[in-house]
């Protein structure tokens, strides 16, 4: 399934909670590193009151900084894949929030590859937003970064690790995954077990939630 462009607004619809549409505003018109972003700001996060799945990835890449759309690249065709949900579902902000680490394009290392996310949007953003998610039940850290930031030292020593341990996060209704690019494909087949025990539990717990 190919990225899907621009066919869905970037603006969330009217969840009933001014508040929360009010502070949604706000980030999106958020300023604070724009001098450190190549291609400007644009801070992507689509969520709405009411939502019980959250997504923390790491930061928007080019795509979905041209959209305005978290998630629209080959990176989120695989994710909705594991999720085993529509694109119809997934975007849809009262089902599901998506708050990445980093709400803005952070650039490439000259080597290639993107930056890690901007440090300043989680201390800036994250609390203030989650105080307006409290039917949130299941929480995708997914990355090092969303991993590092949430679980602390309850983190494993490597990535791997930490999300072969998805079973103890649990019981909080946190699930550490490796990112869904198609870099990590070798490391799939070299750990057959995220296929084979993570994500099943994750399918029935995002069917559960979702009805």
């Amino acid at each position: 399934m190919p990225g899907l462009r621009g066919d869905l607004p970037e603006i969330d619809p009217p969840g009933g909670d001014r508040a929360l549409d009010a502070l949604l505003s706000d980030v999106r018109a958020c300023r604070i590193c724009a001098e450190a972003l190549p291609l400007g700001p644009r801070p992507v996060v689509r969520m709405a009151k009411g939502a019980r799945i959250l997504i923390i990835g790491q930061a928007p890449g080019t795509r979905v900084h041209e959209t305005g759309l978290p998630w629209n690249d080959a990176s989120g065709d695989r994710l909705r894949d594991w999720l085993d949900l529509s694109v119809d579902d997934f975007y849809d902000p009262a089902k599901l929030a998506i708050m990445p680490m980093g709400f803005c394009y952070p650039g490439r290392f000259d080597r290639g590859g993107d930056l890690p996310p901007r440090p300043e949007c989680a201390p800036a953003w994250h609390r203030a937003l989650l105080d307006h998610m409290p039917d949130i039940e299941l929480t995708l850290l997914i990355g090092q970064y969303a991993q590092g930031y949430y679980l602390g030292r309850r983190r494993a020593k490597t990535m791997t690790e930490t999300v072969h341990r998805f079973a103890d996060y649990l019981p909080d209704n946190l699930l550490p995954m490796p990112h869904p690019s198609w870099r990590n494909t070798a490391w799939m087949k070299k750990n057959p077990w995220f296929e084979a025990d993570l994500l099943p539990v994750l399918r029935d717990r995002v069917h559960h939630l979702l009805g």
